[in-house]
């Protein structure tokens, strides 16, 4: 039976870490390592989630796991996965598995990730999205959005914060034919773990890229994560989807699937006003905002299923 928020197992294998109230990543390692179960072996480079799971003496994973170095994620997934492999001792139910951010991921860690999916290496890459480099210091990075006012892109009245668009990491990475990627949001708790399920029980180089705001950067109560992060997906600024590489679905060069595909998107100005981050954007900034949406799901519609 598939999972939901009802039926997801009581283990708990991600606790007693030092998160923020609110934290969106951490609510998306909790949930993945439940339907991963006790078996898999994690690996997290520099960030907000080796920051907070791993103060010694306290460990906050109740499943084997280790801090990469910033680059290396999917390069020491490639590693323990074939060691397991090697001795004969990869358990029944073992998925090796990565959580890095945003940075780590789409910047810092791109060029492992890319080299992890040219091999096929049989593991799964969450990226924990919460579009800057919290962990440092609310930094800008290749998935801050435009318009998202960050330390180093600081919102004025010459500017409007980031100045480019996010990095469309989720086509770059089925750009490269892998095996199984998808999108999600923590706001959408059901979806999320449908695609952990897929990605648990497949083979080779699985992605998940999901969305989980951070209260302390994008500047919103920490009661209202989970809110917020619905809100992203309903506004359309960010979207659920699934790609299956040639050799899943059977057509050459993969295909495109909208999870959600809604008729009509939520008004961003309300979105975008309750956070912090957004708060010294001009009307102009949010026309630009809205039209980039407007293009990207265009494009979506007309080229994906």
């Amino acid at each position: 039976m598939a999972l939901n928020a009802r039926t997801m197992p009581d283990e708990e294998l991600f606790y007693g870490h030092k998160a923020c109230p609110g934290c969106g990543a951490s609510l998306a390692v909790r949930a993945a390592l439940k339907v991963l179960g006790p078996n898999a072996v994690a690996a997290l480079p520099a960030g907000c989630m080796s920051a907070v799971g791993f103060n010694f003496p306290q460990l906050a994973f109740g499943n084997n796991a280790m801090i990469t170095p910033f680059a290396s994620t999917a390069a020491v997934l490639s590693g323990i996965e074939a060691g397991l492999r090697s001795q004969g001792i990869k358990p029944d139910g073992c998925t090796v598995v990565g959580f890095a951010g945003d940075g780590g991921t789409a910047d810092i860690g791109l060029q492992a990730l890319s080299g992890a999916i040219d091999r096929n290496d049989d593991i799964l890459y969450i990226c924990y999205d919460n579009e800057a480099y919290m962990n440092t210091g609310i930094q800008k990075s290749g998935l801050t959005p435009y318009g998202a006012s960050t330390t180093t892109t600081p919102a004025g009245p010459a500017h409007p914060g980031s100045f480019t668009q996010k990095k469309q990491l989720f086509q770059i990475v089925a750009a490269h034919g892998i095996p199984y990627a998808a999108t999600a949001s923590v706001g959408y708790m059901a979806d999320f773990l449908k695609k952990l399920e897929r990605a648990r029980d497949m083979s080779g180089t699985r992605f998940i890229h999901v969305m989980a705001p951070c209260p302390v950067g994008w500047g919103f109560p920490s009661a209202d994560t989970v809110d917020v992060a619905k809100e992203i997906v309903d506004t359309g600024l960010w979207f659920l989807a699934e790609y299956e590489g040639p050799g899943v679905c059977g057509k050459p060069g993969g295909k495109f699937r909208l999870t959600r595909n809604p008729k009509s998107f939520a008004p961003i100005e309300p979105y975008l006003r309750r956070q912090k981050r957004y708060s010294a954007d001009a009307d102009t900034d949010l026309e630009l905002i809205e039209a980039a949406r407007d293009a990207q799901w265009e494009h979506m519609r007309e080229a994906w299923v």
